[in-house]
């Protein structure tokens, strides 16, 4: 049987069941108030509030293995003084009560050395792993031809959403779920040497995008966005079935096709008075 993917209804996680159950969450973001500070905007650190959230998960589902999928710390290149305080305590809690597997993000240089290496901690490489039949990548590179070969892939680093805006132009976003399929003419560019015919190599998979666990971090309206909008290889250079992606609000909402959300009118990207689209900052990013 394939694995089976199940969002936890009103939180940006996962549960994934096959021979082992994961939890899986991304874009946490620790240390995102000092990044904050530094803009003149205070706020008192997040990180015991996210990391019981966390633990509640875990408690709620007994998963054999958290799946940190990438940009668990902020701040780059520096590690700043909230995240070397913060993030030991963190993920060495975290493995107190199950295995802990990080796939770095473009936020994450150096954070194998920000944990007690002896504890039930393990970091994958940048370009992500197969764990229990699942492939993950943060999405900042493109994936290992490894992943291909899985039936599923889960991957990040967009922060994905949806913006809603009424009559009068004002708007809310939303974070969303996108599912969809890989371009297989994109990859086939980049990947050579990898036999699209020979299902060993080469599964179709089905991907899943993840929100961002951390609020505070935005979300890119993929119903305002083309390819070109997009963060990492895979995205910006079309390797994903865009506007076929389905779109799911985090109560479990099917939005439908990205391609049909973009013709309704309280999804249609305002312009300013000049004419320019309204474009999702992700500055500090």
């Amino acid at each position: 049987m394939p694995p089976e993917i199940i969002p936890i209804i009103e939180e940006p996680a996962l549960i994934v069941t096959n021979t082992e159950t994961s939890l899986v969450v991304a874009d946490i973001h620790l240390g995102i108030e000092w990044d904050l500070y530094r803009s003149g905007i205070n706020l008192p650190s997040q990180m015991e509030t996210r990391l019981e959230r966390i633990l509640g998960y875990i408690q709620a589902n007994s998963p054999d293995r958290a799946v940190l999928l990438g940009d668990i710390k902020h701040n780059v290149p520096q590690v700043s003084w909230q995240e070397k305080d913060e993030i030991p305590h963190f993920l060495e809690t975290l493995a107190e009560y199950t295995h802990v597997d990080i796939l770095p993000g473009n936020h994450d240089g150096g954070i194998e050395f920000l944990f007690n290496r002896q504890k039930n901690i393990r970091v994958h490489s940048a370009r992500g792993a197969v764990l229990d039949g699942v492939g993950y990548f943060h999405g900042h590179t493109w994936p290992a031809p490894e992943l291909l070969a899985a039936s599923h892939i889960i991957v990040a680093h967009n922060h994905p959403a949806v913006r809603f805006t009424d009559a009068f132009g004002y708007s809310i976003v939303e974070p969303a779920w996108i599912r969809t399929k890989f371009n297989a003419e994109i990859l086939k560019g980049r990947f050579g040497n990898l036999d699209f015919e020979n299902p060993a190599q080469w599964a179709d998979p089905e991907l899943f995008v993840m929100p961002a666990f951390n609020e505070l971090c935005g979300g890119v309206p993929f119903n305002e966005s083309t390819q070109e909008d997009l963060l990492g290889p895979i995205f910006s250079s079309g390797g994903i079935e865009l506007e076929a992606s389905e779109v799911y609000l985090l109560d479990g909402t099917r939005l439908g096709l990205l391609k049909n959300i973009r013709k309704l009118q309280h999804t249609r990207a305002r312009t300013r008075p000049s004419g320019r689209r309204y474009k999702n900052s992700e500055s500090s990013l």
